[in-house]
């Protein structure tokens, strides 16, 4: 918890800051550009130097490459170790990555730095027990698919509504302006941007990156007449407790203002958002994935215009949830 909240997020701000100016400057150049692929790259140039200690370049570039074989191969139809099928490169990729971050684990347990993983490292129970170097391996591996492969659908679905809905762009917009003559962003900034707030909160809802997840259960209980034993697991599905209409009206319209303090939809029963899980097993890194896309996101809305290019497919696919060619914009700057 420490390593994604509190204190230690504050200390994350400039390093996300400068790596996303390093982008935008990019796509600058590039004026025409696939928002999900460049996304993904950002995220994890982010994820990999703030929670590993792995400075952007060609390294992290390897690593995302290996974590991009391995999430198309989770989920293949034919799990089956064959030479050449997604499966076994995905199992190349594993074995890869693991190699990989044993060598950062090692070195972290020789001399911690200011990454996450380092205070896992030095992390102690109420006993002073430390976490193993398996136990280390584990998690560092966690932070990194985790923390940075959802967090790219949702900037990508956020550009794409943002594009098809100019008047959210423009509110979102002009929410910015108070911050203009703003260099840096602080954490005490970024939480000054309630409409932005709504703006995540909308896309999480009608465009969450995975659509379901699951619990164990605790304890016996009974649900609309049927009795669920403890021991059981159970499959919850986020998409379609998003689209409820007794919850949220209107569901399947995108509109941020259905979390406005006056409207508050999501606050009439609990859990009515779980884009992030809920309950104490709520994803770990949630106040670290937001902040990342409040800061690209007031960078955009400041300085930078898009339009979606024409002759491509933006249905819904894969797992995490995406735009199925990507997204492709045209790029520049305001």
């Amino acid at each position: 918890m420490p390593a994604l909240h509190g204190p230690a997020l504050a200390n994350y701000v400039a390093t996300m800051e400068d790596i996303t100016r390093s982008y935008l400057q990019k796509w600058e150049k590039q004026q025409e550009l696939t928002w999900f692929a460049e996304f993904k790259q950002l995220t994890f140039d982010i994820a990999s130097q703030l929670l590993l200690g792995t400075p952007p370049g060609t390294e992290g570039m390897h690593l995302s490459n290996l974590f991009t074989t391995l999430s198309n191969g989770l989920f293949a139809i034919n799990p089956l170790p064959l030479p050449f099928t997604k499966f076994s490169k995905a199992l190349a990729a594993r074995n890869q990555i693991l190699e990989h971050v044993t060598k950062v684990v090692r070195e972290r347990q020789q001399n911690p730095t200011k990454d996450a993983l380092s205070l896992l490292v030095q992390a102690q129970d109420e006993d002073g027990n430390t976490l193993s170097e398996q136990e280390l391996i584990a998690q560092a591996v966690l932070l990194l698919f985790a923390g940075h492969d959802t967090t790219t659908t949702m900037l990508t679905w956020l550009c794409l509504e943002l594009a098809r809905h100019p008047e959210v762009l423009q509110r979102a917009r002009e929410e910015q302006l108070k911050f203009a003559d703003v260099n840096s962003l602080t954490l005490e900034q970024l939480g000054q941007m309630p409409y932005l707030d709504q703006v995540l909160w909308e896309v999480e809802r009608l465009r969450p990156s995975v659509g379901a997840g699951f619990r164990g259960v605790v304890k016996e209980f009974e649900f609309k007449g049927f009795y669920v034993p403890a021991g059981w697991q159970l499959y919850y599905s986020i998409a379609l407790t998003h689209r409820l209409p007794e919850i949220y009206s209107q569901p399947e319209r995108f509109d941020p203002d259905r979390f406005s303090p006056q409207r508050q939809e999501h606050k009439q029963y609990p859990f009515s958002l779980v884009g992030f899980g809920g309950g104490p097993r709520v994803c770990i890194g949630i106040a670290f994935a937001k902040m990342e896309m409040k800061i690209i996101a007031a960078h955009l809305l400041r300085s930078y215009d898009w339009e979606i290019l024409p002759n491509q497919s933006l249905d819904t696919m894969g797992i995490p949830n995406r735009p199925k060619d990507g997204l492709r914009v045209r790029f520049k700057r305001r």
